[in-house]
């Protein structure tokens, strides 16, 4: 027999026998034949120590393949000097000589409250009021943990009609490689029609309320109508604090289910045989559409598992239904509820300080306001893909003064670059070439000239010709602009000289003849006379 299984399999098929396991099932745990487990099985009746109970041999005795008489049993256990029952240990192993457990006197009676499904903190407040156990709670939840890894519950498999049930779950996603090389950690939402096995995913950067209630919204948006119930697990987006009979969930979830005309039926916590279906489907994306890819953004993603699920998941036919997922789909969408009419309106709000550079805070991100309203106070209301910001009249009425879209945190709406504009250095040149242009040709031909010279330099410069019609006529710096252009000058100093000489405002042509005008010798006549009277 030792050349056929290990001693620690030996061992294993003993404490599985004192459990009263078959040898089907011992056979399939440990990976060898059952002819092998029954052979030792039966060994196991002749050497059987005398402490085992009559359970371990009559059982080993059925499972290997036939009843024995009463009277070819071992005796039952004789009683301990104290009165009680010699108890059998299921887990012991011989020859262990390190600290046995103070749980090994009640081994039996443990083992009979595990299998009545009693949990750790019963068993060990039973142990102390009926056997007087003198041991520590950790002591039994320690051995009733072990108990059940080698007695495994029995899960019941449930099944629901059409649009009965969409069961949801986060699992983590793919991590983003940006192309500065930043890396940013995701999640996919999945949600499961419990009857199709139809799924819909969207990858998200956070699991707050906001987010999964959106997902959520997205889904059934996506499946053209609303299942009676959502079962997800204890989520803190969702609920507040457990209870089986009456949950206490999020204010909003609420409002959400109620606009929707579903309802939230969360399940046990740890728990994940409950919902099954998505714990699943979840692996099922990522082993099949995630695994080995890289993405750049979010949108990538949700682009990606779009196009996933039309050309693989929904076409693919299911393990359990043993049908199409699209085609059952097909007939559970006619049992879906109709969608409402609006979407959920979902929002935060709150009041905000206007700050000296015109911007608000919220969220990590900032937002301009109209400069009348430095120093005031708004108010702010947002989502996920809007900020709304108000001021309120003499009668506290709010009235709407800027509205954005949401931004990431860090970033700023009309933010202004280096050049005076938005965007890049370059994008701001070519926007003041844009402006002088506008200005007239003479002033377009030397701003591109002075560009072409000197660069990026020239942006300032273009921005104070820009500024000069505001002192001057557009006529005038054009003017001035051109009498540069012929003189080779290139500096925005040299045409503010020209603009206040105002020599290109008039030209005067001189004449050597005309009838007005005398030689030069009369006039000495005219003086020398003159000298002489006087």
């Amino acid at each position: 027999m030792a050349n056929k299984i290990k001693v620690q399999e030996q061992e294993a098929i003993k404490n599985f026998v004192a459990l009263g396991w078959a040898i089907r099932k011992i056979a399939r745990e440990l990976g060898v034949s059952r002819n092998t487990v029954r052979s030792y099985v039966r060994r196991l009746k002749h050497e059987v120590p005398e402490v085992l109970t009559e359970r371990i041999v009559s059982s080993a005795c059925f499972n290997s393949g036939g009843i024995v008489d009463s009277d070819e049993r071992d005796p039952p256990p004789a009683p301990d000097p104290d009165g009680r029952s010699a108890q059998t240990d299921p887990l012991s192993t011989p020859g262990n000589k390190g600290r046995k457990s103070l749980c090994l006197e009640y081994a039996q009676a443990i083992l009979s409250k595990v299998e009545t499904g009693l949990s750790a903190q019963r068993i060990y407040q039973d142990l102390k009021d009926e056997n007087g156990f003198n041991g520590s709670y950790q002591s039994v939840k320690r051995y009733v943990h072990k108990l059940r890894k080698i007695d495994p519950k029995l899960v019941y498999r449930i099944e629901v009609a059409p649009a009965e049930e969409v069961q949801v779950d986060f699992g983590t996603g793919p991590t983003l490689i940006t192309p500065e090389g930043k890396r940013a950690r995701t999640w996919v939402f999945r949600i499961v029609l419990s009857h199709s096995r139809k799924a819909y995913s969207e990858a998200v950067r956070r699991q707050d309320t906001e987010t999964f209630l959106r997902c959520l919204e997205n889904a059934f948006r996506h499946f053209g109508g609303v299942s009676l119930t959502v079962n997800l697990d204890n989520l803190k987006a969702a609920v507040l604090k457990f209870d089986w009979a009456d949950p206490e969930l999020n204010p909003k979830l609420i409002d959400f289910a109620r606009h929707y005309s579903t309802t939230i039926l969360p399940c046990l916590p740890r728990t994940p045989e409950h919902k099954g279906k998505v714990e699943s489907s979840i692996k099922y994306v990522k082993e099949n559409a995630l695994a080995g890819r890289k993405f750049e953004s979010i949108a990538a993603v949700n682009q990606f598992l779009i196009q996933w699920e039309k050309t693989v998941a929904d076409l693919r036919i299911h393990g359990t239904t043993k049908r199409q997922v699209v085609e059952l789909f097909r007939t559970e969408k006619g049992f879906l509820h109709p969608l409402p009419t609006s979407l959920f309106p979902f929002f935060h709000e709150g009041p905000r300080s206007v700050h000296r550079d015109g911007y608000v805070e919220v969220e990590k991100s900032y937002y301009h306001v109209p400069t009348e309203y430095l120093g005031h106070q708004v108010w702010v209301r947002y989502n996920g893909r809007e900020v709304r910001i108000f001021t309120r009249d003499k009668q506290g009425a709010l009235r709407q003064i800027q509205v954005h879209r949401r931004l990431e945190p860090g970033k700023f709406t009309n933010a202004l670059g280096i050049g005076g504009g938005r965007g890049t250095l370059q994008a701001n040149l070519e926007y003041w070439l844009g402006r002088t242009g506008n200005l007239g040709t003479c002033c377009e031909r030397w701003a591109q000239t002075v560009a072409k010279n000197r660069g990026i330099e020239a942006i300032r410069t273009l921005m104070g010709l820009v500024g000069l019609v505001d002192r001057h006529s557009i006529a005038a710096v054009n003017r001035a602009c051109e009498r540069a252009s012929a003189r080779g000058t290139w500096r925005l100093r040299d045409v503010r000289a020209l603009l206040e000489a105002k020599e290109i405002q008039t030209e005067l042509t001189f004449q050597e003849h005309h009838p007005l005008i005398r030689n030069l010798s009369e006039y000495g006549l005219f003086i020398q006379t003159k000298t002489k009277n006087s």
